[in-house]
């Protein structure tokens, strides 16, 4: 079975770290010269030492992540020093540079492995990597399916495994997966892997996340049967794993006679419910076989029992057949009817979830401060403060990289600080981008925290947070000024991989650009193709169309023919020149708009215009762009795709011009549950769907439905809309023009610095520098300012001043917080 070498070592393992020297008056780290610590290495014990001059004061950041390390590694009976190198000394390790940006790991006087220092980054990174390297033989690393299934099959008949694959080594989840492996080594194997073709092979769907699963391999006799799995269905912690281990442990299922309200079990004290399969003596076996697949479907969530009906002095309700009892004191028992084991399984997980998500909410409401809740992005981003975002999928950019970076590849650029709320909550869509274009584009996503790095986003002129940039070698930064979302971003960066416009070469190839063939591949992020047709000697209106490219880059995608024989798309199309082709590829038209005499700003209105749809589907990313038209909407609700004869009647109206006073679309339910919120407020109770309404929003409020009892048609709905127009219709409701508040009153921040700070400080000079001359920057009167950033206000400087110290304080009080639980 697995190796038990390192568990004669256990108990009195200690660690040793050796830094570079560091003053401070809080130092926990005690301090040894180079002699002094060899003399204290014993066979069996190990050290990591880390030789450092008594010069140097660059490790600082490293050695306060290692003075927070010292509690956490004491539990395991780790103890932690640094050794400062003296002149004098010829150990080989304080010999020359490059040994100094190492760290050593010993065994007794043996060395064992050799660790660079930016892989110890933080604590969970030293324990980490100091317990994986002590435990090489209790846990075993594999990067292929095969080797998991080689593992299975030398466990099988045996001993259990726990798998779990973690984004990176060194990461919490790490860490936590090697503390539990400290405790349960020698019981269990313990699986790791950083691969997501592992993850994969075992058919996990989310891979963004940690996984941990316990295979029961030892009851396996047959060598070609699979090991069962198990899912832990909690975040990876070293609490969560010793609580699911737990549960492996326990008994599948306990066959009990006794009142359910008094039984208690090792679930019930692990905080998770009981689950009773009431039985009786002539369905004995059957109601065994039941609940044994209940207790299977359940293992980890919930404890099962078999409770005999027949043996227990308690009256149980005679139509009940399954009992579920909570994890809370003096909470009575639920008696229930169920006639298959998925409706079982169903309501313990649902319960579970709610319990889940009452004990979340109530932890936050205790734990979030005021100055949060005022804000729900900001108190969004406290919620999902423990969340760990993959930014390997990112490059971190400094004061020293970001021009060699930007200059040396297309790059995007988030410029974000790390206090700031809206900036947290974007990063996370921002990584999002990354991982769908990890390995299918060129594009280098980086990232630059302005927090510490201010310098470097002033000088790109960066005043606001977030600002996304996309650097090209040869152009001019773009800036994207899209919604802050995922799909939003990515159409962005796809539709960036061409020039706005395109020089197009030739008749033919202008025919495959309205055709769609040409980009077909971008088709998906834009719609409409744009083709502006000019003969050669209209060059102020070819200028004006490159303008509007340029404008709209990143946002459609735009072409120029101005050749010779141009007059042929002119005649084909029937247009007279200068004129736009608007190449509707979703309705499989061209259209054809003169632009004689348009301006800039004419054309991108124009094309702004035609990449909204007829009859579109409203999602919470495009209704701006739809309530920009200033129209009543007439809004069909649909609890999935609506129905084809309502579709064709609407769009049969709009043809026809009925239509040209609204705005008609649809809104699905499901991809748009905030629909449903949107509904109880004109209806309160959720009507039958699909219902039909029109909301005048930008007049008086009044939002009228169509009549339940009729079908809509296109007659039907030209009836409806004469007797709105002539005033025949009652309204269902009428929205208010409310005024959206903070929920809190505003804190006078000055004043609560002026009562902290009794000696003014000193104003700080706030260079100023010049923007640079983004693509958008030449259009007229539309676009950035080119003017020179102003200095900003000392009350303006001090209210972000305050701001950060407050979220660095309310982080310590957090992580305070976590490690008192």
């Amino acid at each position: 079975m697995m190796s038990s070498g390192f568990s004669v070592f256990r108990a009195d393992i200690s660690f040793v770290m050796m830094c570079l020297f560091y003053k401070s008056t809080e130092d926990s780290l005690p301090q040894l010269s180079p002699q002094n610590y060899f003399n204290t290495l014993q066979p069996g014990k190990a050290s990591l030492a880390y030789f450092c001059q008594t010069d140097s004061s660059s490790a600082s950041i490293f050695l306060e992540q290692l003075n927070e390390a010292v509690s956490p590694l004491q539990d395991y009976g780790i103890s932690v020093a640094k050794v400062n190198c003296v002149k004098e000394d010829t150990s080989k390790y304080c010999g020359n540079e490059k040994n100094l940006m190492k760290a050593y790991l010993f065994r007794g006087n043996i060395l064992l492995r050799e660790f660079p220092t930016d892989t110890l980054f933080d604590v969970n990174a030293i324990v980490a990597h100091v317990l994986f390297a002590l435990l090489f033989n209790e846990v075993k690393y594999i990067t292929t399916p095969e080797d998991l299934q080689n593992i299975e099959n030398t466990l099988k008949g045996k001993a259990n495994m726990v798998f779990s694959y973690v984004r990176a080594i060194g990461t919490p989840e790490h860490r936590a997966v090697m503390e539990a492996a400290f405790v349960y080594g020698t019981t269990y194997q313990f699986v790791l892997t950083t691969e997501i073709a592992v993850l994969e092979s075992i058919g996990s769907e989310n891979i963004q996340h940690a996984h941990l699963y316990f295979s029961h391999c030892e009851p396996v006799r047959d060598l070609a049967q699979q090991c069962r799995r198990t899912r832990m269905e909690w975040p990876l912690t070293t609490l969560n794993i010793h609580m699911f281990v737990k549960t492996m442990k326990a008994p599948l299922l306990t066959e009990v006679a006794e009142d359910p309200q008094q039984v208690s079990t090792l679930h019930l004290q692990l905080g998770l419910p009981l689950v009773f399969i009431v039985s009786q003596q002539a369905t004995y076996e059957a109601d065994r076989t039941t609940a044994e697949w209940v207790a299977w479907r359940l293992l980890g969530k919930a404890g099962v029992l078999l409770l005999l009906r027949d043996s227990l002095e308690v009256s149980i309700p005679q139509h009940a057949n399954v009992i579920f009892k909570k994890a809370a004191k003096d909470v009575p028992v639920e008696y229930l009817v169920f006639h298959d084991v998925d409706s079982v399984i169903s309501h313990v997980e649902n319960k579970i979830h709610v319990e889940q998500k009452q004990e979340d909410e109530e932890d936050d409401v205790e734990d979030a401060d005021l100055d949060v809740q005022d804000d729900e992005v900001a108190e969004t981003v406290y919620r999902d403060r423990k969340k760990q975002l993959p930014l390997e999928l990112t490059v971190e950019l400094t004061e020293e990289t970001f021009n060699s970076t930007v200059m040396a590849s297309d790059s995007l650029v988030l410029f974000y600080a790390g206090w700031h709320a809206v900036s947290m909550a974007f990063l996370q869509s921002y990584v999002d981008v990354a991982a769908k274009l990890k390995g299918t584009s060129t594009m280098l996503l980086t990232i630059i925290n302005c927090a510490d790095w201010s310098d470097t986003c002033t000088k790109q002129n960066v005043t606001e947070f977030p600002v996304v940039k996309m650097y090209k070698k040869g152009e001019n930064p773009v800036l994207y000024a899209g919604m802050l979302g995922t799909e939003a971003l990515l159409k962005f960066i796809q539709l960036n991989r061409i020039s706005c416009p395109v020089n197009i070469a030739s008749i033919q190839e202008a025919e495959e650009y309205l055709s769609g063939e040409l980009y077909k591949d971008l088709i998906t992020y834009s719609n409409v193709s744009v083709l502006g047709l000019f003969n050669p000697a209209m060059i102020t209106a070819k200028e004006y169309f490159i303008e509007a490219g340029n404008y709209l880059k990143g946002h459609a995608i735009t072409g120029i023919y101005s050749r010779d024989d141009v007059w042929i798309l002119s005649n084909k199309y029937a247009v007279t020149l200068p004129a736009l082709l608007l190449a509707k590829h979703k309705e499989d038209k061209i259209e054809s708009i003169p632009v004689a005499g348009s301006h800039a700003q004419d054309i991108v209105q124009i094309i702004t215009s035609a990449l909204l749809e007829t009859f579109p589907e409203i999602t919470v990313e495009n209704l701006p762009a739809y309530l920009r038209l200033q129209k009543p909407l007439l809004i069909l609700f649909s609890d999935g795709i609506i129905n084809p004869q309502y579709r064709k009647a609407i769009l049969t109206l709009v043809k026809q011009k009925y239509l040209d006073s609204f705005t008609p679309c649809w809104l699905n339910l499901k991809n748009t549950p905030a629909g449903k919120g949107v509904l109880r407020a004109y209806f309160g109770p959720l009507p039958p769907l699909p219902v039909l309404v029109l909301v005048n929003l930008h007049s008086d409020g009044h939002v009228f439905a169509f009549p339940s009892d009729q079908s809509i048609t296109e007659h039907s709905l030209i009836l409806w809309l004469k007797e709105l127009e002539a005033g025949l219709e009652h309204h269902i409701t009428t929205l208010s023009a409310q005024v959206w508040k903070p929920p809190l009153p505003a804190y006078d921040f000055l004043s609560m610095m002026d009562a902290e700070i009794s000696q003014p400080q000193p104003t700080k000079k706030v260079p100023e520098c010049t923007k640079e001359r983004d693509v958008r920057d030449s259009g007229k009167g539309q676009h950035e300012d080119k003017s020179s950033v102003k200095k900003e206000p000392m009350e303006t400087l001090r209210i972000k001043h305050w701001t950060r110290n407050n979220w660095f304080k309310e982080t310590e009080k957090s992580l305070r917080h976590d490690k008192e639980l």
